[in-house]
């Protein structure tokens, strides 16, 4: 059996992010999904639009995700130990950086695949808050 294990805030659940699970489902037999906590995502100065639960429900109710964990830390190598997955999924935006190339290596030492996906520039979560934003500004003004 393949594990897969990815993870993302998930916010303002788009067609992006159900593309990149079911791509990521379709390369394992069993898919892990870390949902990042309201706490984590404090580290991009970011507050999530959803709650963390809300986000969680909606992520363990798509038919391609078989488990939800909250990510409590960004350490991917941790969430291995904890969970030993045979491939990580992560955005090609990451590709190359000095964070992913130091996991890279670790990973290789215990066998796990790194799957780049291509990162969605359709819709994005930030897209969609910033267009809220201006919405939002323009009718007080």
């Amino acid at each position: 059996m393949v594990i897969g294990y990815t993870t993302g805030v998930f916010d303002l659940f788009h067609i992006g992010h159900l593309n990149m699970l079911k791509n990521a489902k379709s390369m394992c037999d069993k898919l892990i999904v870390g949902v990042t906590t309201d706490e984590l995502v404090a580290y991009k100065n970011k507050k999530a639009v959803i709650p963390f639960e809300e986000r969680l429900e909606i992520v363990r109710n798509i038919k391609f995700v078989d488990a939800v964990i909250p990510q409590e830390s960004m350490n991917k190598f941790e969430a291995w130990e904890k969970l030993k997955f045979d491939i990580v999924f992560v955005g090609d935006d990451w590709y190359n950086s000095d964070k992913w190339n130091k996991y890279e290596e670790q990973f290789k030492e215990v066998g796990v695949k790194i799957i780049y996906f291509p990162y969605y520039k359709g819709t994005s979560s930030t897209l969609i808050n910033e267009t809220l934003l201006n919405l939002r500004e323009n009718r007080q003004a």
